[in-house]
């Protein structure tokens, strides 16, 4: 195997000059492309088709989950490591399922990105343990449908039952059974919990 190429995807030139800089010292890896955000690093990931992209789980135009997705499917080849900064476990739990092959935050020394790296370009994958505590102590929300997303804005904006029925064009007892499951799969026991969930867990950010 020839050198690693590697896009590195991040809204922060800080952050992009600084990963750069990293793998500079390193003789088997190559920055090859950057991107300030989602829709660029699909289409550079297109143009240079790296071996790992690494991509920040928040950006703007597209976020890292979308951005994952479109990467793998126009570079199927291509590996996805996720960096963060304070990514929530549903967030980091559905970059994981739309394919990407390893976490970690940006606050992990360069030795262990590079680790990750070369072990994602190998077709391994990397979890960092502080990702995994994450997870164990805040287990991640069931993802949400389309119909359980538009009805948990709705209630974010204070809009009633009957009122969203009307603009969604469905009968009330549809949204209340939208919502019952939508708690369910929250935990929370009623409107105001289930807000206070979604904002402290980032959702409606999404």
């Amino acid at each position: 195997m020839g050198k690693i190429k590697v896009l590195i995807a991040d809204d922060h030139t800080i952050v992009r000059i600084g990963l750069r800089s990293v793998f500079s010292y390193e003789p088997d890896i190559e920055v090859v492309a950057e991107a300030k955000n989602g829709i660029e690093a699909i289409r550079e990931a297109e143009r240079t088709h790296p071996d790992v992209a690494i991509v920040d789980l928040v950006m703007p135009r597209k976020d890292g989950v979308a951005t994952t997705l479109g990467i793998l499917t126009a570079v199927p080849s291509a590996k996805v490591l996720i960096l963060t900064t304070f990514g929530t476990s549903d967030g980091i739990a559905h970059a994981l399922e739309a394919g990407a092959a390893g976490v970690m935050m940006k606050t992990a020394d360069d030795g262990a990105i590079v680790s990750a790296i070369r072990r994602i370009a190998k077709g391994g994958r990397y979890i960092s343990p502080d990702i995994q505590r994450q997870l164990a102590e805040c287990p991640p929300v069931a993802k949400l449908s389309q119909r359980q997303e538009e009805v948990l804005k709705a209630i974010a904006h204070g809009k009633s039952n009957k009122d969203i029925a009307n603009e969604m064009g469905i009968r009330l007892d549809s949204v209340e059974d939208i919502a019952t499951a939508l708690y369910a799969k929250l935990g929370a026991s009623n409107r105001a919990e289930a807000v206070d969930i979604a904002h402290r867990r980032h959702l409606l950010d999404l």
